[in-house]
């Protein structure tokens, strides 16, 4: 017993300072992230979802079916997360910084138990790769991170169990696997490397072993089957990515470890949207790189008991792990590109474990003088992939920075220069974001949402016409879109062609009754059209739906006035007021209802508190005036 405590202290000992250094030097790369903000679709996922806000987000994230995916763990990561940090990104950064760096060391871990050389440069390896600064960096992949975590911990018992047939540890290695797929299904191979493991390890596979691997094999089913019906129910709404055939597919899926192996061997120029490829199955140079592909894995294997035995078992993990995106399943991601950075975090560690260690292999049969050489060149290698990770975890800082560096990297995607135009918008750069806009659909003509925000950027500048002709563009693609008719109904009443936008709300609320927006701007303009009793009726409708909506209060208010319900229109603008108390069109209405009530007095303050908030409030100076000349 002394003697095994010994070792697992000696153990433990190393690893706590080995995987220190790893974990010092990934927060040292990853500074810039750490200053980073919300990008691409961190707010939708998380700050601006609905769901991780609500008190109930945890049962609903479980047991019901109206998140995008189904990866309940991270979700409810993320609904802790929100409770935490809130709408600051420091939070959440550093969070996913810290699991990345434990994985790091738990990939060192792994590989030593494989008896893999220069396991922990591999590790060390992995936390500074720039390719991973795309699951680092933003915070969304956090889902990436955490099922990292949980499939790491899954292997290292799994290798435990195989060593020491303790039934505890096979129960425990289940059990992390299953976290590791609520976390993200993406591990669903998981079982394939476990076996793979076990090959390595024995040079064989027992059928005992294949036994062993069944329960894994039925989670990764199940769990693969669930997210694709979230996949195809709820994330795409039924909406065919990709209308290829499956030889397409097949081509496509022969390029992209080759793709993945270029960047994980020389990572540059990476960006969020790589060029999407045109693959026709037709060609016969498209089935070239799948055929080499299936050639090298045909040799490696028949190579299998000399030097083809560590080639196959890297590569094979590598290959295997990619599975998920190869493109044989169609994804939301599919739309811009069929390769992604945070695609290969899972995979990328069979190939640094097999550069690794044949560079450390071949170092300790060089002599004294070469193996110094080599050392330099492999401390040059490591600050050339810390310093890329650095400057790479830079461009995450802000969306501005992530768009501008991915539309020089790829000026043929339409995304980047979309997200830029939302970026300027919401910076009030207008003409800018319309430029951006412009670009998008000059890319691709059929962009519903660039159609609609450039509609929203043209009204702003009084370009009415355009607006409206781009508005019209969407609905051609997307006819059922309340909103785009709600938006053109509002450009519709600027031309002062308001019976044609009372159509368009009337359809926006067809598509929609709960539109509140809608509801607002229809009785709007049947206010315009002197239709006051269905203005009203449509007014109460929206603050029915959205009872703090001020601006649908106050107009409720006049309309009320217009039809003689005095205290009716005094409760509604006073409701205004409280959601909103420096409104001064409702200190306004608020008078006059207060005037024809016969309380002037009362009437002749809110006046005043409307000019004090509007000082040229002309209505409201007249009022003021004509008090002064009857008193």
């Amino acid at each position: 017993m002394k003697a095994v405590r010994a070792t697992s202290n000696k153990f433990w000992g190393t690893v706590g300072w080995g995987g220190a250094v790893i974990i010092l030097l990934t927060v040292v790369v990853y500074l810039p992230a750490l200053r980073g903000e919300f990008v691409f679709d961190d707010p939708m996922l998380i700050t601006a979802n609905p769901i991780v806000k609500a008190n109930d987000g945890l049962h609903r994230f479980w047991f019901t079916t109206e998140a995008p995916d189904y990866y309940p763990l991270t979700w409810s990561l993320w609904w802790l997360e929100w409770r935490l940090w809130g709408a600051s990104p420091m939070g959440y950064h550093v969070l996913n910084v810290l699991l990345h760096a434990v994985n790091a060391v738990l990939v060192w871990v792994v590989l030593r138990r494989l008896k893999i050389p220069g396991a922990w440069l591999a590790g060390l390896v992995f936390a500074i790769h720039p390719v991973n600064v795309a699951t680092v960096a933003w915070i969304s992949e956090q889902r990436n991170t955490l099922s990292m975590l949980f499939g790491l911990v899954a292997t290292l018992l799994f290798l435990k169990f195989d060593e020491d047939r303790r039934w505890r540890s096979y129960g425990f290695s289940l059990a992390a696997f299953l976290l590791a797929l609520l976390s993200k299904t993406a591990v669903v191979m998981l079982p394939v490397v476990l076996l793979g493991c076990v090959w390595w390890v024995r040079s064989r596979v027992r059928w005992k072993d294949f036994w062993y691997s069944v329960p894994f094999f039925a989670l990764s089913l199940v769990l693969a089957l669930v997210t694709i019906w979230f996949q195809y129910n709820r994330a795409l709404a039924g909406r065919v990515v990709r209308a290829d055939g499956f030889l397409s597919h097949l081509a496509a899926a022969g390029c992209v470890p080759w793709f993945y192996l270029y960047k994980a061997l020389l990572p540059v120029n990476l960006t969020v949207i790589y060029p999407k490829w045109d693959i026709h199955a037709w060609r016969w140079a498209a089935c070239v790189p799948g055929a080499v592909l299936a050639g090298c894995f045909v040799l490696l294997w028949w190579k299998r008991k000399t030097w083809g035995r560590p080639l196959l078992f890297g590569l094979g993990s590598f290959v295997a792990m990619l599975f998920p995106v190869m493109g044989f399943f169609n994804q939301g991601f599919y739309n811009y590109s069929l390769v992604a950075d945070h695609w290969q975090y899972y995979s990328i560690i069979g190939v640094i474990a097999l550069v690794v260690a044949g560079a450390v292999t071949i170092g300790r049969r060089m002599g004294e003088r070469r193996r110094r050489f080599g050392t330099a060149v492999g401390v040059a290698a490591l600050l050339a992939l810390g310093m890329a990770t650095w400057m790479r975890a830079g461009v995450y800082q802000n969306s501005e920075a992530l768009w501008r560096d991915n539309v020089v990297k790829n000026p043929s995607a339409w995304l980047p220069h979309y997200n830029l135009g939302n970026v300027f918008l919401n910076a009030g750069t207008t003409e800018e974001a319309i430029r951006h806009y412009e670009q998008a659909l000059r890319l691709k003509p059929d962009y519903t949402d660039a159609h609609v925000n450039l509609g929203d950027c043209l009204l702003r500048v009084g370009r009415v016409q355009e607006a409206i002709d781009h508005y019209k563009q969407a609905l051609q693609v997307e006819p059922n879109a309340a909103d785009v008719h709600n938006n053109l109904g509002f450009a519709l009443v600027q031309a002062g062609k308001t019976e044609e936008a009372i159509q368009h709300y009337e359809r926006a609320l067809q598509i929609n009754p709960q539109f509140a927006a809608a509801h607002y701007n229809l009785g709007n303009a049947l206010l315009e059209k002197g239709r006051f009793r269905d203005a009203i009726t449509h007014y109460e409708r929206a603050v029915q739906i959205t009872p703090d909506y001020p601006d649908a209060h106050n107009n409720l208010a006049f309309a009320l006035l217009q039809e003689g319900d005095v205290q009716a229109a005094i409760s509604h603008c006073e409701q205004a007021l409280r959601t909103r108390p420096a409104f001064a069109e409702a200190y306004y209405n608020l008078g006059n209802a207060l005037l024809q009530a016969g309380r002037a007095p009362e009437a002749r303050a809110h006046y005043e508190e409307a000019v004090r908030l509007k000082p040229d409030f002309a209505e409201a100076q007249d009022q003021l005036a004509r008090m002064r000349a009857v008193r």
